[in-house]
């Protein structure tokens, strides 16, 4: 999620594990190091432009590397806090901040490697968005009652944590409503497919992406689910599964570009496609700025003719006032927005 989230569960966490004393100084180090596994974003290279796929979410997000990163993050708080703090406090407040954000980052769809150096799978239970302010804001204003109220009681600190995990489950079952819509909608069309992925938007846990794969072609659509309402569908497109050897038959498997069509599937977790408009494009169909488009969002460039050199990394935002609109239109579960 975005660093703010990160900031106040990291602060939230350690400031209810504080006494109320210990309670400004747990905030301060549990909102560090709940942000500090994003250092990750640096790991980039000019030559390379999919190293920062690589890297971003990988091991500083992992549950193995959090205890030793909270050790780094409690080095840095200390010689501050320690007329104030013992370090095994320190440290405590730093590894509640660290631990939650590998794990809040796999409740998101982007991809998280939780599990490294075990596996390099990327964890996404697709529960709620990179941002939701309806996460953020509620916690927000609670920690910062705790930390400035004249008596400062617990009680906020704790109802923040209770908002955060009350909030993350309605999330989950909203995800767990639309992949069942998302298999309704196939069966409709005579499908049966074994998985259904359901990716919230942007800023809500009300419209989702689906997707599923059928005889050699992937389904977007998009699904509401209000929250008194039944389900509600928005017939998106269909794309070909992308295979390699077929969209670029001449390019030699072991060469640093198909090397790179791999890397990016890994990051893609599979869901590759070339855009109808664009053949040259390699993209991930997870995300599109429209969760029944197939719009790419982002993707990669491929020219067989320089297959010794890294593929480029390219962003295809659209954010005009149409695609705004439409936005609106299928949130609010508008008529208008049905095709």
């Amino acid at each position: 999620m975005d660093p703010l989230s990160h900031a106040v569960t990291g602060g939230a966490l350690a400031a209810a594990a504080a006494r109320p004393q210990e309670r400004r100084h747990a905030v301060l180090i549990g909102a560090g190091a709940g942000m500090a596994p994003d250092i990750d974003v640096l790991f980039r290279s000019a030559s390379d432009p999919l190293l920062h796929l690589d890297f971003h979410r990988g091991f500083t997000h992992s549950l193995a590397f959090a205890p030793g990163g909270a050790v780094l993050t409690a080095l840095l708080f200390f010689p501050f806090l320690r007329g104030g703090l013992a370090f095994g406090k320190i440290y405590l407040f730093a590894l509640l901040g660290w631990l939650h954000h590998g794990l809040l980052d796999a409740a998101t769809s982007y991809g998280t490697q939780l599990w490294w150096p075990f596996s390099g799978a990327r964890v996404a239970w697709n529960w709620v968005s990179v941002v939701d302010p309806l996460y953020t804001v509620p916690a927000l204003v609670l920690l910062t009652v705790a930390v400035t109220a004249p008596k400062r009681r617990p009680r906020a600190t704790h109802l923040a944590v209770a908002w955060m995990l009350a909030y993350l489950a309605l999330c989950a079952w909203q995800q767990h409503r639309a992949v069942n819509a998302g298999h309704e909608v196939a069966a409709r069309r005579g499908h049966a497919p074994a998985i259904v992925e359901a990716k919230p938007s942007i800023f809500n846990n009300i419209l989702f992406r689906t997707l599923y794969e059928d005889g050699g072609q992937y389904y977007v659509d998009a699904v509401r689910v209000g929250y008194l309402s039944r389900p509600r569908y928005f017939k998106g497109a269909a794309v070909p599964v992308f295979d390699a050897s077929e969209a670029f038959p001449g390019l030699p498997p072991d060469s640093v570009l198909a090397g790179d069509i791999e890397r990016f599937r890994h990051f893609s977790m599979g869901y590759l496609y070339q855009p109808p408009d664009a053949p040259e494009t390699v993209a991930d169909l997870r995300y599109s700025m429209l969760p029944d488009s197939i719009e790419p969002l982002w993707g990669i460039r491929v020219d067989p003719e320089r297959a010794d050199r890294h593929a480029p990394f390219e962003h295809f935002r659209d954010a005009g006032q149409e695609t705004r609109e439409r936005f609106i239109r299928l949130l609010f579960g508008s008529r208008e927005a049905e095709k």
